[in-house]
């Protein structure tokens, strides 16, 4: 397997320190702070260790409250608040140096049959032929080693050293670098990991900037996430994403996933800081 896909299932197979209190560290430890989507697997790992296997997450609802240290350990404290015949409810606190970083509500659900419906999935290039966003960082950062564990291909990137004003609309194939078996747990906290990435940057692209612009600062404050079908996350998956408004130093964007059979398996919200500094 990959090294930064290995390392990153490893990392949140958490440690258990007391009832329903966990420990987890970042998968990705240098930089100024923990890259979103690693806390937000944890908090679901954290989770699930906690519910009946046979309950599966339909929806998450977080928090992000403060920059997370990537050199030191992640508290989980899970809150069991309701166990039912059809619903699991579990609150989930991630604490560093005493203090709450992140906060998250999750339920989960027994499989049921019911009524269904669901927006097509739109009609764009495949991922065959499209460049990595290895290969794009490249030509920005020569000899630069991308190391991420989760390969996307964006339908029309943005040029990260000219960037020019277009729709607040983007199209990214993704997918792990390698297999990662078939527990449905594991693929949604890979999902989860790779939901946090370029869904908030799409509000940057009719500005005519990207995050990696100079004095561009890209923070995401909420996070929210829905399951609709089994995937697997080893396989090619479509996110759809478009920025509805930004303003007051704020950017909203929705998105949504859908596997190769035209599918949408999860749905996605974000709100995050988008600001310009003076």
């Amino acid at each position: 397997m990959q090294a930064a896909l290995a390392e990153l299932i490893a990392c949140n197979q958490l440690e258990e320190i007391d009832n329903n209190l966990y420990t987890g560290h970042s998968s990705r430890r240098e930089g100024a702070r923990i890259y979103g989507g690693q806390v937000l697997a944890q908090a679901l790992s954290a989770a699930q260790r906690t519910v009946p296997g046979e309950y599966t997450l339909h929806s998450l609802h977080s928090y992000f409250m403060r920059m997370g240290d990537p050199r030191r350990a992640v508290v989980y404290e899970v809150d069991p608040i309701r166990d039912g015949r059809s619903f699991v409810t579990r609150r989930v606190v991630a604490k560093q140096h005493g203090k709450a970083i992140f906060s998250a509500a999750l339920s989960f659900q027994l499989p049921e049959e019911g009524l269904e419906h669901a927006r097509p999935m739109p009609d764009v290039p495949g991922p065959e032929g499209l460049a990595s966003d290895a290969e794009l960082y490249r030509e920005v950062f020569a000899g630069g080693d991308y190391g991420w564990p989760i390969e996307f291909r964006q339908v029309a990137p943005q040029d990260l050293k000219k960037p020019q004003p277009t729709e607040a609309v983007s199209y990214a194939w993704f997918k792990t670098t390698d297999r990662i078996g078939d527990d449905l747990a594991t693929h949604q906290q890979m999902l989860a990991y790779a939901s946090d990435n370029p869904i908030l940057v799409t509000a940057l692209r009719p500005h005519g900037v990207s995050h990696m612009s100079p004095d561009v600062m890209v923070i995401t404050l909420d996070h929210a996430l829905w399951f609709y079908q089994p995937f697997r996350v080893d396989d090619w998956l479509l996110y759809e994403v478009h920025s509805d408004v930004a303003g007051h130093g704020r950017a909203l964007s929705r998105g949504r996933i859908y596997n190769r059979q035209g599918q949408l398996v999860a749905a996605v919200s974000q709100e995050g800081l988008l600001r310009i500094r003076k």
